[in-house]
């Protein structure tokens, strides 16, 4: 028997988790709170598998599609579903409001995951009489070229849930990441605002410029960080491994560590300076635009590294 999932909310992040799911075998049963974005569904799958096939990430277009089917309630969709993905508005209020009608309306065996970015899962399924089959499953936008999706446990979720989010994110080609407890921002976003934070303030103090900054990661950290992460990296980097990098380079980085940047660096003024030296068009046109070129690089990126390990 074929298992069911729910995907509730077909934005850019739920569109990409239904051809994942859909790909791998599931029956993908979809809601949103928005009736147009659910007449869309259908074309915009479309168009999002035809990418997947033109990069060589999808064999079976027709197949996948054809186990994709919106539901015009929530409690439709998630009727007789093994597993839930959570892709609504990133407020509280309304992760709370959503969280108590999947829990109510879901078979209590199923799993339930958030894909918030930013809310840990205690904050909205405290109350819930099935809370232990709840967590965050935190993908990296768009989680159909990127496949790490990490685990956020609340105090009170089952090692069982998690065993079996795992599971089900390995099956679909993701890369499921466990932590052992919450943390704000998860793994992900805390790495990335720390890098955010020193690049906004090097930019702020007009220390180098954005396209010099940007050229940095793309042409020099990240050709390293797409192959291995900070870990292995400084553990190739002495002749004695992560230890030894210690021992030569800790003072300084303990140096840096004693002055980092404040949240001022965040502000709405920061990037407006930094905006206004590096102009670009950013209507929503143009942004999609580049999101699509992104999109086919990225996907390139993960063909060329999927290669390299067979």
């Amino acid at each position: 028997m074929t298992e069911t999932v729910a995907i509730i909310g077909a934005g850019l992040i739920g569109r990409s988790w239904a051809a994942l799911f859909a790909r791998a075998g599931y029956a993908v049963r979809v809601w949103d709170a928005d009736p147009g974005v659910l007449e869309r569904f259908a074309e915009d799958m479309a168009v999002l598998c035809d990418t997947l096939v033109a990069e060589g990430l999808l064999a079976d277009r027709d197949g996948t599609l054809a186990r994709m089917e919106t539901r015009p309630t929530l409690e439709d969709a998630v009727a007789g579903a093994h597993f839930v993905q959570e892709n609504g508005p990133e407020r509280i209020e309304v992760k709370q409001a959503l969280f108590a009608r999947l829990d109510a309306a879901t078979p209590a065996q199923a799993v339930i995951a958030s894909s918030t970015s930013a809310i840990v899962p205690s904050r909205f399924t405290e109350p819930l009489t099935h809370r232990a089959r709840c967590l965050v499953g935190h993908p990296v936008n768009p989680p159909h070229l990127v496949p790490v999706v990490e685990l956020c446990p609340a105090p009170w979720t089952a090692a069982e849930t998690l065993d079996r989010a795992e599971a089900v994110y390995a099956k679909i080609g993701q890369v499921p990441v466990r932590m052992t407890r919450e943390r704000d921002g998860f793994v992900l976003n805390r790495l990335q605002g720390a890098l955010l934070g020193e690049a906004l303030r090097l930019l702020g103090e007009g220390v180098v410029s954005v396209e010099g900054l940007d050229a940095t990661i793309k042409d020099g950290l990240g050709l390293r960080w797409a192959l291995m992460g900070p870990i292995e990296t400084i553990d190739l980097n002495a002749p004695g491994g992560i230890v030894d990098y210690a021992a030569r380079y800790g003072g300084f980085y303990g140096r840096l560590a004693e002055a980092p940047a404040g949240p001022e660096v965040f502000s709405v003024e920061n990037a407006e300076q930094i905006a206004a030296t590096w102009p670009q068009d950013r209507t929503p046109e143009t942004i999609r635009a580049r999101q699509d070129r992104r999109d086919r690089r990225l996907a390139a990126l993960r063909r060329h590294l999927a290669a390299d390990r067979i």
